[in-house]
């Protein structure tokens, strides 16, 4: 039997509707106006911690807005109707989509604060490779350890503990992935280690035994404000993880 609707209740047009959606999109695209930076993001993703810090190393204010991934709101679907993913960085009305972009159009947008990419070309090329490495190679093995099961989870901590001995490789003895100075590479990395309890949790690896010396690293970069404010604990992002692989049926 179908329910009637309350008494009270009035039936809107198709017309009507229309018109309030096309009135939300209208407030909120005037919001991205007048703001003169908003960044679109979730609290617990990596690239969005990327932005987070590159914006506070540069002391640039912003109006940050908190996106529900499973209800994203019409700013994010009109700002990045491609991948309809965050973060979005909106600056003076304009969308810049993925985290990496994100870094070098900050960078060189506010250049008077802490530069974050090498001025010599080389040093600058190599940067963009690590940072390139970073995406491909450990977001993929990490998102593996919490999606799968059996042998592919087996695999995918084999590969997260092999790329990450290879970037304790390229860090050396130095204190920061860009000699003494914290930057780029850095800010592509550092986010991840907030999700390091996961990887030890579901992928059965302790990776501070593993890679003592990129432990020691991202230490140091909490020490950092920058970096301290962006990051939340890693007890925060595994319950999150635990919450999310019950419901994909995963434990």
């Amino acid at each position: 039997m179908s329910a009637s609707s309350p008494p009270d209740t009035q039936v809107k047009t198709t017309s009507e509707s229309s018109r309030e959606i096309y009135s939300e999109l209208d407030q909120e695209s005037n919001l991205a106006m007048t703001e003169e930076v908003i960044l679109l993001d979730f609290w617990a993703s990596m690239y969005g911690m990327r932005t987070r810090i590159a914006l506070a190393e540069k002391r640039v204010k912003y109006h940050y807005r908190e996106e529900d991934l499973w209800n994203k709101s019409s700013l994010l679907l009109q700002m990045n109707p491609v991948h309809k993913k965050i973060p979005v960085l909106i600056h003076n009305g304009k969308p810049l989509c993925e985290s990496l972009f994100q870094l070098e159009y900050i960078d060189e947008t506010w250049p008077e604060e802490n530069p974050l990419l090498p001025s010599d070309p080389y040093k600058r090329a190599r940067a963009k490779f690590w940072a390139d490495i970073i995406d491909k190679k450990v977001n993929v093995a990490g998102r593996r350890i919490w999606t799968t099961k059996g042998e592919e989870k087996e695999e995918a901590s084999k590969e997260l503990i092999e790329i990450l001995k290879t970037l304790e490789s390229e860090l050396g003895d130095k204190d920061y992935f860009g000699e003494e100075t914290f930057g780029y590479v850095d800010i592509a990395l550092i986010g991840f280690y907030s999700w390091f309890g996961v990887y030890d949790k579901y992928g059965n690896i302790n990776i501070e035994s593993e890679c003592p010396k990129l432990i020691a690293w991202a230490k140091r970069c909490l020490q950092r404000e920058s970096v301290a404010k962006a990051l939340p604990e890693s007890e925060k992002i595994t319950t999150f993880i635990s919450e999310r692989r019950k419901k994909l049926e995963l434990e």
